[in-house]
């Protein structure tokens, strides 16, 4: 490596920013996670429809804005960990089991 990828925080873009100097490149845009968290909201969207798309708390849940994005920046950890995925890496939660595991014998995957 000749040198290390870093990008400039620009606005409140913690997630692009924090993905793409980890991943050492200019790989996700605000757009990109955008899909992303728009994938989540709509699969959300499926399951709440699961308990009837007549109940209160599935028209309750419409009237909410998105846990993935907003308009200031923001995207969730889930939508940090589905942008991971598409390089075959995964995020491991700190409170995890998995995660204990790895801090007793941090060398062997378990």
């Amino acid at each position: 490596m000749d040198s290390i990828f870093h990008e400039k925080q620009e606005g409140s873009l913690c997630a692009q920013h924090c993905l793409n100097n980890l991943l050492q490149g200019e790989y996700f845009t605000p757009v990109d996670l955008s899909s992303i968290a728009h994938q989540l909201d709509e699969e959300e969207r499926m399951r709440m429809a699961e308990g009837g798309m007549a109940s209160e708390e599935y028209r309750t849940f419409l009237q909410q804005p998105s846990g993935n994005m907003d308009d200031s920046g923001f995207f969730s950890i889930q939508v940090i960990s589905n942008a991971l995925r598409v390089w075959g890496l995964e995020l491991i939660l700190f409170n995890s089991r998995e995660y204990q595991s790895l801090m007793i014998n941090p060398i062997g995957l378990t």
